[in-house]
């Protein structure tokens, strides 16, 4: 299984949208599972641990930061913006943090 230090290299640079409702909002979760599969298509592995801690909304510059958990309990953080909004799709970039945080026992 990755560790969060080698998600790091995999998540530089990537970008997603996705296709929401009249309201341009993406929920946590939503953008959660988003991130775990690109990463999860990209690496070929089952889909990684992240979670976000609200929603995104569909504004060009909004951020949020959600957080990856390794297999081995290391923290990435992993940084979400708004690139587009258009017709009610939200387009992002989103990039890992340079290092994890190791686990806490």
């Amino acid at each position: 299984m990755l560790s969060a230090v080698a998600v790091s290299m995999l998540l530089g640079g990537c970008s997603a949208s996705v296709e929401v409702g009249s309201t341009p909002k993406l929920s946590a979760g939503k953008l959660a599972d988003l991130l775990a599969e690109k990463l999860a298509s990209t690496t070929g592995r089952p889909k990684p641990d992240i979670s976000c801690p609200e929603d995104l909304a569909g504004k060009i510059g909004t951020t949020t930061r959600c957080k990856l958990t390794g297999d081995d309990g290391s923290t990435l953080g992993v940084a979400v913006t708004v690139t587009s909004v258009k017709n009610g799709q939200i387009n992002f970039d989103f990039k890992a943090d340079d290092a994890a945080s190791p686990a806490t026992n």
